[in-house]
């Protein structure tokens, strides 16, 4: 299918994945919810949805996401993902994800003991730095990071962040005044979009194989946006 796009998320078709309130999010007793349409260019291939909620001050992240890119009514292309954060005082905790991309499986678990962060994959143990932060779009600290950890191949990878002008994004019968910005990978810019008084993450679209766009249009957002 092609090379792997990057941000947590999609193997040889897709990059990506996973704003919130403010510096270190506030997280309400009620959990916080995201849900994306995903498209390819117009064409719709699946959801990714997030939940985000409290546990004694930790933060807790659920995800999923299934696409499915058919090619005259057969399945070319099926990814499935879940994932498990635990984040406190902006720093990655815990996280546990599983992947099947298109039959090729994945599994990522880490944990953060005294100085360090832990990384295991299905191949390889690496020891990262103390306080790690993933392709967490959901929070707006990402925009400050210089280097974000992969959840789905357990990649440590380097990013630059570029602001990229101000917009304005529909969000069910609403319209959000948002800034976006861009994040570079070494495989191409991921864009992300945050509402402008919240900074709460709205949207987001990256580069696909061929040329494509992958397009992440929101369907809920917390309504702090």
């Amino acid at each position: 299918m092609g090379k792997r796009l990057r941000a947590g998320i999609v193997y040889s078709l897709i990059f990506s994945f996973a704003a919130a309130l403010a510096s270190t999010p506030a997280v309400a007793a009620t959990p916080l919810d995201w849900e994306f349409e995903v498209r390819l260019n117009d064409r719709k291939i699946g959801y990714h949805s997030f939940r985000l909620s409290d546990d004694n001050g930790r933060q807790i992240l659920e995800t999923e996401a299934a696409f499915d890119v058919k090619l005259l009514f057969v399945t070319a292309f099926r990814y499935r993902h879940k994932n498990r954060e635990v984040w406190e005082d902006g720093c990655l905790e815990r996280v546990q994800a599983q992947t099947d991309a298109n039959g090729k499986l994945f599994e990522v678990r880490g944990v953060r003991r005294a100085d360090a962060m832990t990384v295991t994959t299905r191949d390889e143990q690496t020891r990262l730095a103390d306080c790690v932060r993933s392709f967490a779009y959901w929070n707006p600290e990402v925009l400050s990071s210089t280097r974000l950890l992969n959840t789905q191949t357990g990649e440590y990878e380097s990013v630059t962040v570029i602001p990229d002008g101000e917009d304005r994004v529909a969000v069910g019968d609403r319209v959000v005044e948002a800034d976006r910005y861009r994040l570079r990978t070494q495989n191409g810019d991921i864009r992300l979009w945050y509402a402008k008084e919240t900074r709460t993450w709205l949207k987001l679209e990256a580069p696909a194989k061929g040329g494509r766009t992958l397009r992440y249009t929101p369907l809920t957002v917390p309504a702090a946006a």
